[in-house]
């Protein structure tokens, strides 16, 4: 019965030998995970995954071939009180009409708005829905989950509906990047293809064909020379912005990503959330006990690395300009003052941003950004990427 999960990660990539899917056959037939869907994913991906850097590929893999087994019991629920899962979910949720919403004023800024939450802990004993006020889900409080207002703390919401919070409080998980993927087209390494300096270095690897014919021509007997093969010397460095407003965008990332693996030997990649902080991460399974401080990376790449930032810049205004602005966790300095680091350290630099560029007038943060990168950024298109790499080899 497991033959179509077997086959679906075959397609999806994962290495898989019929040995290790008799072993899982073996351990379903032992009892160990029965009637239960985590311990059933674990067991799986034990028995099938060898390298961690499959594990991505196996979730994907998994979740097309199971589907929905994990809301048999909440669809069982819905029969039997014979009502609709979404309708019930939706209820909950009030939606204003744009007069309305424009009629909802923001507290009075970062400071105002984290003063009044704490407040709000204090005094609130329960949970509440609707209303204006306390935390809760619906209505037009500046606290909680699937309501509006323009400037508020989103708690407790799978995720962003409007793109207004200045906070997040939930641990969200993001995954990394797959460099394995390939493009629909070549554009993008064609682009890329731009930003080369090429030199020859290591052993002594390639036929070296002219070299050989004028040897063998010198010397009356075949001498074969080698030389070392020619390689891409440019430095890269390629910070990633993931998650939250950016997932719309991880298939083209994920093109990029792998564009800029084949085409740069010396690559390196960290990953961040919205704006550049005190710490970047290079897994994002382990970003919140795994990360590398930015001065760390400041101090280990020099000035002759090109610097590539990928990202929405789509964020609260005061995730750039404040300490404390980030929306995940208390930052002691200002995202600006993060990014005018990484520019002064590497004079090389460039902001590709996957929203249309003709969209970035109507959000503050990108604006920002964008002046702090002295106009240095592109859209993430053929010309862009294009208009990008000159940038870079000026």
């Amino acid at each position: 019965m497991f033959v179509p999960f077997f086959e679906t990660l075959r397609r999806a990539g994962v290495p898989v030998s019929l040995r290790e899917y008799l072993t899982f056959l073996e351990a379903v037939r032992a009892g160990l995970a029965t009637y239960d869907v985590e311990a059933f994913y674990y067991l799986a991906r034990t028995a099938m995954v060898k390298d961690e850097r499959h594990l991505d590929r196996f979730d994907r893999a998994f979740a097309e071939a199971f589907k929905g087994l994990e809301q048999i019991g909440v669809e069982q629920v819905m029969q039997a009180i014979d009502l609709p899962e979404d309708w019930l979910r939706k209820q909950a949720e009030k939606f204003l009409t744009p007069e309305e919403k424009a009629q909802i004023e923001a507290l009075g800024g970062f400071d105002k708005l984290m003063e009044t939450l704490r407040e709000r802990l204090k005094e609130q004993q329960g949970r509440h829905q609707g209303g204006s006020k306390w935390i809760g889900t619906a209505g037009t409080s500046p606290f909680g989950a699937y309501g509006y207002n323009p400037e508020g703390i989103r708690i407790g919401q799978s995720e962003s509906r409007h793109q207004r919070a200045v906070k997040v409080w939930d641990k969200r998980e993001f995954r990394n990047l797959d460099d394995s993927v390939e493009l629909g087209t070549r554009n993008i390494k064609v682009a890329l293809k731009r930003l080369r300096r090429w030199a020859r270095d290591g052993a002594d690897e390639e036929l070296d064909l002219d070299g050989t014919i004028r040897a063998t021509a010198e010397h009356g007997y075949l001498d074969v020379q080698t030389r070392p093969e020619r390689r891409n010397a440019v430095k890269v460095l390629l910070f990633l912005d993931v998650g939250g407003s950016m997932d719309p965008y991880v298939k083209v990332l994920e093109e990029l990503f792998s564009a800029a693996r084949s085409e740069f030997k010396h690559l390196r990649h960290y990953y961040f959330h919205n704006c550049l902080y005190e710490g970047v991460w290079q897994d994002n399974r382990r970003r919140w006990d795994a990360q590398t401080p930015t001065w760390e990376v400041l101090n280990t790449y020099g000035p002759d690395y090109k610097c590539i930032f990928v990202g929405d810049a789509s964020m609260s205004p005061y995730e750039v300009a404040y300490p404390g602005g980030a929306s995940e966790h208390w930052n002691p300095e200002a995202g600006q003052v993060w990014l005018t680091r990484a520019r002064e350290q590497w004079p090389d630099h460039l902001w590709i941003n996957p929203v249309p560029e003709r969209h970035w007038q109507y959000t503050q943060s990108i604006q920002m950004i964008r002046e702090i990168f002295a106009d240095r950024m592109v859209p993430m298109t053929l010309e862009g990427i294009d208009r990008g790499m000159r940038l870079l080899t000026r």
